[in-house]
């Protein structure tokens, strides 16, 4: 009889805690999560199964085959075959195009664009002679039809297929029957395996299933594309090991009443992570902007107090941007300090070095920070640009309008030279802009618009002074 009650309570799931933020798991019941440190975070579920070999041949095409190791020196160098989507903007995040077998993970806010961006993919390729299956688990193929008559897509229709199911095991069926070039999940949340007993959405749901499907994107040499959800930090929801086995993450940002969104990477296992992709927002989906420095600079108010042009290099392209600053009096005990675009801690980190070394009094004003346009700025070449604007902000005294701002600003008040100055600076005479304030010893020789500063109180002054130039 024990003996019964023992193999019985073998073949029981095991039943674990795991975090709804982060997805870590814990056999007991945690109060905080010891790995992200979210509070009341745990939810009861089942644990993971031991992988048998009938299951684990479900991952692959050829059941019970197993890799064989294969020496460095033996692999076939080269680089990797790309194909381009279409849309320039994404191919230069996604680092030239999209690259066959690879799985790559889009998140962004609700409403921000992530579907449209999908649907408008899958019918640039469609155009190109693709075909793309496109599995939506929260619409309907009648809601995505409506989606793309407004969003007026251009050919390629013929070669899009659309499906709404939620089984993994019926999707992956329609895809060794159809043979598509690109398969579209919107959204991995949405999806679930029978084996499981889980909950669609749930930790142990998301990681096998995206397991199926990084087996699926290797063994056909498939792109596919996962739209996720994100959490209330932003970050993509479910267990962070969903972000590990993609192959990218790309993250599509931007503020609900700006038309901007910028396409950023945060991993890319075939490109940089440090170029952006920036759209706007228009009544038939996501346009391009080929040249977003024009465009940001377009509504920029002359001669107004607390207005600065800083240049930035996002990837392998140079961005003008306005940095907004707006100093007032307060009527708090503790003066507010708001920022938007700019990093708070640094924008802290400049009002010290403000008061301490070039004399300006902020300590009783409230500063209200905005970078024009729904932009993040976080290298620190726009220190300086930041505290010019605040600077003039508290002189009520307007920067040159034809000026531009490029430097980092240290703790003891000096300049520092940044990279790739001479980028900015031609990006910067493109745009009609015919002085720069930069530090000294970086200055380019026998420019006479490149205003050189071997400090922070004396760039206030050359720039705020009349005669200075």
């Amino acid at each position: 009889m024990a003996r019964k009650q023992a193999s019985s309570a073998a073949r029981e799931p095991k039943t674990v805690f795991f975090c709804a933020e982060c997805g870590n798991e814990s056999p007991k019941w945690f109060g905080r999560c010891p790995h992200c440190e979210a509070w009341n975070s745990a939810r009861e579920g089942p644990g993971r199964r031991e992988a048998t070999p009938a299951r684990r041949a479900g991952y692959g095409a050829t059941e019970g085959a197993a890799s064989q190791p294969v020496r460095l020196e033996e692999i076939a160098p080269g680089a990797e075959s790309r194909w381009p989507s279409g849309i320039g903007e994404l191919d230069r995040v996604l680092g030239g195009g999209l690259v066959p077998g690879s799985l790559v993970l889009i998140g962004g806010d609700p409403g921000i664009g992530k579907s449209t961006l999908a649907l408008q993919l899958a019918a640039a390729l469609g155009r190109a002679e693709r075909s793309v299956l496109y599995v939506s688990g929260e619409e309907s193929p009648r809601q995505v039809k409506l989606r793309a008559e407004r969003l007026v897509l251009r050919g390629g229709l013929d070669r899009l297929w659309i499906q709404s199911e939620i089984d993994l095991e019926a999707i992956l069926a329609e895809v060794v029957r159809l043979d598509p070039a690109l398969l579209v999940i919107d959204s991995i949340q949405t999806l679930y395996l029978s084996s499981l007993d889980a909950a669609p959405g749930s930790v142990s749901q998301v990681r096998e299933c995206g397991l199926r499907l990084l087996r699926l994107a290797k063994e056909r040499g498939m792109p596919v594309l996962l739209i996720g959800h994100v959490t209330k930090d932003g970050s993509v929801a479910g267990p962070r090991t969903l972000e590990h086995m993609v192959d990218a993450v790309l993250y599509l940002e931007g503020e609900r009443h700006h038309e901007y969104r910028i396409l950023g990477a945060a991993k890319n296992r075939f490109g940089s992570t440090h170029e952006i992709g920036v759209f706007t927002m228009q009544g038939d989906g996501l346009a391009e902007v080929e040249n977003p420095s024009e465009r940001l600079l377009r509504d920029r108010g002359d001669s107004v107090p607390g207005s600065a042009v800083v240049a930035a290099i996002e990837g392998s392209r140079p961005l003008l941007v306005e940095v907004q600053a707006l100093v007032a009096p307060t009527h708090f005990a503790n003066p507010q300090r708001v920022s938007q675009g700019i990093d708070p801690r640094r924008l802290a980190v400049v009002i010290a070095v403000l008061e301490k070394r070039a004399g300006l009094s902020l300590a009783g004003a409230d500063v209200f920070v905005n970078v024009a346009g729904g932009i993040r700025l976080e290298e620190p070449a726009a220190d300086l640009g930041l505290a010019l604007a605040l600077a003039s902000s508290f002189r009520d005294r307007p920067l040159p309008a034809d000026l531009v701002a490029i430097g980092e600003v240290g703790l003891g008040g000096e300049l520092r030279p940044v990279p790739q100055l001479d980028r900015r600076l031609a990006e910067a005479r493109r745009l009609g802009f015919r002085a720069a304030v930069v530090p000294r010893r970086s200055a380019p020789a026998g420019d006479a618009g490149a205003l050189g500063a071997s400090s922070l109180h004396e760039a206030i002054g050359r720039v705020l002074d009349p005669d200075a130039r």
